[in-house]
């Protein structure tokens, strides 16, 4: 078997998580302080247990001292991940399709959610998407209120004349001060309240995909492979 180019294999674990550190250090000026905090405190908590529960066992001194140093490594990985992910969508914030990758990469299984729009404006690319979860139909809009209540108006009533049982929802994803923030898309669905049944999502989805008529429009935007953009 022919060996593989050096310069074409894939870095390993460490180096793309240095890869990630570096990226998210230079995006997002907290993200330093969280993630030492995170790996710090739980060690500082378990040196204190080991001094005060050990009773001059040295045994179980290091091995509180050991378990606060795994739970720090584990917390500040668990925080690198969720401000490097920020700090990519940041990147992206405010491009058409922005809201297309955050439906394909980061909702949870209980939500089925698809790239491309349901609705888009050709002229200032404003776009309304679909998810839908236990907690029924969600619109979500890309693009100022302005320029989009009308679109977004138009879908919900599409839906109800479909599925008039089924609860609707609608997101608005802009520059409006009330508009909700592109990484906490996720979040946001997770907050609405479950109605339905997985086989009725299921069924539910299938319905509304049966009704769309294909459309020529690009795909949304991978936040993971955007290249970063330099620093003036």
């Amino acid at each position: 078997m022919a060996r593989k180019d050096k310069s074409t294999k894939e870095p390993g674990r460490l180096k793309q998580m240095w890869q990630v550190f570096q990226m998210t250090r230079r995006y997002d000026n907290r993200a330093v302080a969280y993630i030492v905090g995170g790996l710090v405190l739980p060690i500082i908590v378990g040196v204190l247990l080991s001094i005060f529960l050990s009773d001059g066992n040295v045994f179980t001194m290091i091995l509180w001292i050991v378990a606060g140093l795994l739970a720090g490594v584990l917390i500040a990985l668990i925080i690198l991940g969720r401000r490097a992910e920020r700090a990519a969508y940041s990147q992206i914030e405010g491009q058409p399709g922005a809201v297309g990758a955050v439906l394909r990469s980061s909702l949870k299984r209980s939500w089925r959610g698809s790239e491309m729009p349901i609705a888009v404006n050709g002229k200032t690319q404003d776009a309304v998407y679909r998810a839908v979860g236990r907690g029924g139909v969600v619109l979500i809009s890309e693009g100022p209120k302005t320029r989009t209540v009308r679109m977004l108006d138009e879908q919900r009533r599409s839906v109800n004349r479909v599925l008039p049982n089924v609860p609707v929802t609608t997101i608005s994803v802009g520059p409006d001060a009330d508009s909700v923030p592109l990484h906490k898309i996720p979040r946001t669905l997770a907050k609405i309240k479950p109605t339905l049944t997985k086989a009725e999502v299921m069924a539910i989805s299938n319905r509304l995909q049966s009704l769309e008529n294909p459309m020529p429009i690009p795909k949304g935007i991978d936040p993971m492979k955007v290249r970063a953009q330099r620093s003036r």
